[in-house]
């Protein structure tokens, strides 16, 4: 439709998948499955509800007839409501026992928290598929020295590898709270317009114990180990901001992730994926433009603002409920999901294409490396007889007349061949040379990536075997 406004999060972004979660489908599906889950929980503690009626529910579970649902909605303004009558049109037999005893909040809420699982589960199948490619990669580069930087001044060498370790270890911490968030969701149960169960009381008529086994029974039917222990009439919106809080810091991590790499394609040293075919510019041909990093920095800042939505619905809510949760709700719950499912697609498409330009990280660390081996150049000098007092100052005034020389005439380093001809030093050329060895400078760059990729990432690829092998096509 190119007369009304499409969702990007959808049209570009996102993937059928998550799209599906979030889809009026799922949710009104959902709704029938509860609406069953509730009947058999109460057919099954006693009340007159019958084999018969369940089963007619069971057989109209997933073919929702939407156009009555919608005609009725327009008569009653109450979308629950719209659909149990729906329900009821096809299940004539069970249409006097269809959300007995419940509040709207019994599908709304349970579905919700159902949504949001099946969502978490989705960024977690994918969430361990980036950290299994990166997990590659670092093993892969694990000794290939390169510059490290501070302040993004040139700093002591790394590795390429120990590099991603530093991606991984972030992307490790947000599996840590995901899996803790997930471990923890718990649907609301049936609560009652208030939370306090008076209406099943009622139907139960006064057996607290039979109460407390329907949530169970509802629970287990519908994939859950427990429901909220109290609520409102709906659950604590604190639970949405648990969950985008997860995914907020995932995002974070996506944009740190993002900005080195379009760091390291300014410099030529590692690019992201480049199409045969793609434009970098419309003006300037020769370009290729970060541009999968870029938006994932883009979504990532979408992800972490909207984190702060939920944040202030639930710090807002007055008493045991109010509506001004809803419109929000619906917005960025769905659109953190859709968007988070975005980053991560290319998160994963980029790590899987990285391009490293070996011989210009080369380039560059030989250009600093002679400045970072002076203070070993020093301790070969005074082992050979030299004063260290003395020698540091040389290397000093040395280290500032190369240093001028780059700067600002342009000219290579030459720091070694000032050394070279200072007799204090009673070094050749060709001795300090020997000292140019990268690998030597790298500590225990390769020993640290091999000691993390082991105790800390591959018992979490192994316990997770069978979602590894995704890939990613990126839209646009």
């Amino acid at each position: 439709m190119n007369d009304r406004y499409n969702s990007p999060l959808s049209e570009r972004y996102a993937s059928k998948e998550m799209q599906y979660i979030f889809s009026p489908d799922m949710k009104f599906k959902t709704w029938r499955k509860l609406w069953i889950a509730l009947a058999e929980s109460e057919m099954e503690l006693g009340l007159n509800i019958t084999q018969e009626q369940i089963d007619e529910l069971k057989a109209h579970a997933e073919d929702i007839n939407y156009d009555v649902a919608k005609e009725r909605e327009k008569l009653v303004r109450h979308d629950v409501m719209s659909h149990v009558y729906a329900y009821g049109q096809q299940c004539p037999k069970a249409k006097g026992i269809i959300h007995l005893g419940a509040t709207s909040c019994y599908v709304g809420d349970n579905t919700d928290i159902i949504i949001m699982t099946e969502g978490l589960k989705l960024v977690r199948k994918k969430l361990i598929n980036v950290i299994n490619e990166l997990a590659k990669f670092a093993d892969k580069y694990k000794s290939q020295p390169t510059l490290a930087f501070t302040h993004f001044q040139p700093a002591q060498p790394t590795t390429v590898g120990k590099r991603a370790t530093l991606w991984l270890m972030e992307l490790k911490l947000d599996l840590d709270d995901l899996d803790y968030v997930l471990d923890n969701m718990m649907l609301l149960g049936s609560k009652g317009t208030t939370g306090t169960q008076a209406s099943f009381l009622e139907l139960f008529e006064g057996d607290h114990e039979k109460i407390k086994e329907l949530e169970k029974k509802i629970a287990n039917k519908m994939g859950f180990d427990k429901c909220f222990p109290v609520s409102g009439q709906t659950y604590s919106r604190k639970m949405d901001t648990r969950v985008l809080n997860i995914l907020a810091g995932i995002a974070a991590s996506a944009h740190k992730f993002s900005n080195d790499i379009r760091l390291l394609q300014h410099l030529k040293e590692i690019e992201e994926p480049f199409e045969k075919n793609q434009i970098g510019s419309s003006a300037m041909a020769y370009k290729r433009n970060p541009m999968r990093s870029e938006r994932i920095a883009s979504l990532a800042n979408y992800v972490m603002v909207t984190a702060l939505n939920p944040a202030i619905t639930s710090a807002t809510q007055w008493f045991e409920r109010t509506l001004d949760d809803s419109a929000n709700k619906r917005l960025s719950v769905p659109e953190s999901f859709l968007a988070i499912d975005g980053i991560l697609d290319l998160y994963l498409n980029v790590v899987d294409g990285l391009v490293v330009y070996d011989k210009v990280i080369e380039k560059r660390l030989m250009s600093e490396l002679p400045f970072m081996a002076t203070e070993n150049i020093m301790m070969d000098a005074v082992k050979a007889g030299g004063d260290r007092q003395e020698l540091h100052e040389k290397i000093r005034e040395l280290s500032m007349e190369a240093g001028a020389n780059v700067k600002q005439k342009g000219l290579d380093n030459n720091l070694l061949e000032l050394i070279a001809n200072d007799d204090a030093f009673n070094m050749s050329l060709e001795d300090l040379q020997k000292t140019m060895d990268p690998s030597k400078y790298v500590g225990r760059s390769p020993e640290q990536v091999d000691e993390f990729l082991a105790e800390e990432i591959k018992p979490i690829l192994d316990a997770n075997k069978d979602i590894l092998g995704l890939s990613a096509e990126i839209n646009v």
